[in-house]
């Protein structure tokens, strides 16, 4: 990793840092000169990332957490900002599903869901405002092209994720001329790479295909996106979503 110096200085808190998505947008944080606090639930792999972040040349920490836990997201914002000296920019990355059907689903479930992924993004949001208005930063939210259309089965995830699109456009607002707020919306994208835990997609021909641009997508994508949208060219952008799937939402699909 060659370190740049688009974000040299700046603070940044990454939730969900330990693989995939999130560990990409937080070393491609640290890659452009950032302080970056990565945030996870497993505590091993989180300071394994951290640990190649340093070996790569950049600066980063680590703090587990929960972000479905209100107590836990708390302590979760003061230790990224303890440590990096304040907070520039927050990415709400985490997002779980409930693995299970719709006749199946027990209510703890759906709420485990809504807890950690629109829950934890408003906690941790609410929670570094303080520190973002004084910084004038950025969010950034890691919503999802389930946003916008579904698999069966999939109720509580596409709720959560849609709830995000309401949630930035209203923290938009209320934080409008000091914090600019933005979400970034996956499509199909092989994290493969960004995984410790032996995860794996067949990615075949047809998956490609189906794509206008091609491709499935990959963690870069996303993390291009959120750098983006954190940056000083996206000055004029709040309270926007941006979809980054290649263009799978716009195509029309037929069965043969």
């Amino acid at each position: 990793m060659q370190v740049r110096g688009r974000f040299k200085g700046r603070a940044v808190l990454v939730t969900g840092a330990a693989q995939g998505i999130g560990a990409c947008t937080a070393a491609a944080f640290a890659a452009e000169g950032a302080r970056v606090m990565l945030a996870d639930t497993n505590a091993a792999f989180g300071e394994r990332r951290r640990r190649e972040i340093e070996r790569a040349g950049g600066k980063a920490w680590f703090v587990r957490a929960n972000v479905g836990s209100v107590p836990a997201v708390r302590r979760m914002v003061s230790a990224a900002v303890r440590r990096l000296g304040g907070l520039d920019i927050l990415v709400n990355n985490v997002g779980i599903g409930s693995g299970t059907g719709l006749l199946k689903r027990k209510p703890a479930d759906w709420q485990k869901v809504i807890d950690t992924n629109l829950g934890g993004a408003y906690h941790a949001s609410q929670m570094a405002a303080p520190y973002l208005l004084r910084s004038k930063g950025s969010i950034v939210s890691i919503a999802s092209s389930r946003a916008l259309q579904s698999e069966a089965d999939t109720e509580p995830y596409s709720a959560s994720k849609g709830g995000i699109l309401a949630l930035t456009h209203s923290l938009a607002v209320t934080l409008s001329g000091k914090v600019r707020v933005n979400t970034v919306l996956p499509g199909w994208i092989d994290t493969t790479r960004w995984h410790y835990d032996g995860m794996k997609w067949d990615i075949t021909p047809a998956d490609h295909s189906q794509h206008p641009a091609g491709r499935v997508g990959v963690p870069e994508d996303i993390a291009a996106a959120v750098l983006f949208l954190c940056s000083s060219e996206a000055g004029f952008i709040t309270g926007q979503k941006l979809v980054v799937d290649g263009g799978m939402t716009v195509k029309m699909q037929y069965l043969e």
